[in-house]
């Protein structure tokens, strides 16, 4: 992740959060949803790049799956320290998306998961991603549904109406906008909200082309965590793109 000073402070200090609440199978949409498809969309790469790796659970995984070369980067000692402790036949280097320590060309896939939304130069990371992948190579591209989790959104009862009404609220999905959100008391993380359009333009100026699009729906774990989650249960919190190389690019 490339963000500002404040920020990587920010992300130094709350590690352990992220670590003890979404890794080592903690996380049901982790275990349900995201690894599973990353271990689809992984499948037969021989050599993949884990970009914002945290504690490296998707670079393990990548080399359970038979992948002969993992690196993961992450800009966060923290984060780097656990991923290196784990080990798990990774290779972790600490890193922004922004300048990665790779020659052109070097990789089959990079996966970047739930990454995107707290990097600042989205521009800087994504052509990043684009110049060392190989030709054909696969673009894993995780994140929080631009559209449906926009700040500001959320499951509304509404009692004005008569009979009352249940919908989704969507903020101000065009505006793009950096909060600081408090995910747990006293635990604040940075994020970067951006339309779906601002991603895709940049991956298509990169030479990527998408070729898949998910959009799917919260998995059963997380949908137990709570009985207002129900409620929700048709909205999409994960968005995920395959974007390829073209050739020649």
């Amino acid at each position: 992740m490339s963000t500002s000073g404040n920020d990587n402070d920010l992300w130094e200090e709350n590690a352990q959060w992220w670590i003890d609440g979404f890794t080592e199978g903690a996380d049901a949409e982790y275990e349900e949803q995201i690894l599973p498809l990353a271990a689809q969309e992984l499948q037969g790469m021989g050599s993949v790049l884990d970009v914002g790796c945290g504690d490296g659970q998707v670079s393990r995984l990548a080399v359970k799956i038979g992948a002969s070369f993992v690196a993961g980067v992450d800009p966060t000692w923290n984060q780097v320290r656990v991923a290196a402790e784990r080990g798990g036949g990774i290779h972790v280097s600490k890193a922004g998306a922004d300048a990665l320590p790779f020659f052109d060309e070097t990789f089959d896939a990079v996966v970047a998961c739930l990454v995107f939304e707290h990097i600042g130069d989205v521009d800087a990371a994504i052509s990043e991603v684009a110049r060392v992948l190989r030709p054909r190579g696969r673009f894993c591209f995780f994140l929080n549904h631009p559209l449906l989790q926009t700040p500001g959104s959320g499951w509304i009862d509404d009692h004005v109406l008569d009979p009352p009404e249940q919908y989704w609220r969507i903020g101000d999905y065009l505006i793009e906008q950096e909060s600081h959100e408090e995910v747990e008391k006293d635990i604040f993380i940075p994020f970067i909200h951006r339309p779906l359009s601002r991603y895709v333009n940049a991956l298509i100026q990169n030479g990527l082309y998408v070729e898949r699009m998910l959009e799917p729906a919260p998995p059963p774990g997380f949908l137990a965590r709570a009985e207002h989650y129900e409620s929700a249960s048709t909205i999409p919190r994960l968005l995920y793109l395959r974007a390829v190389k073209l050739d020649g690019i």
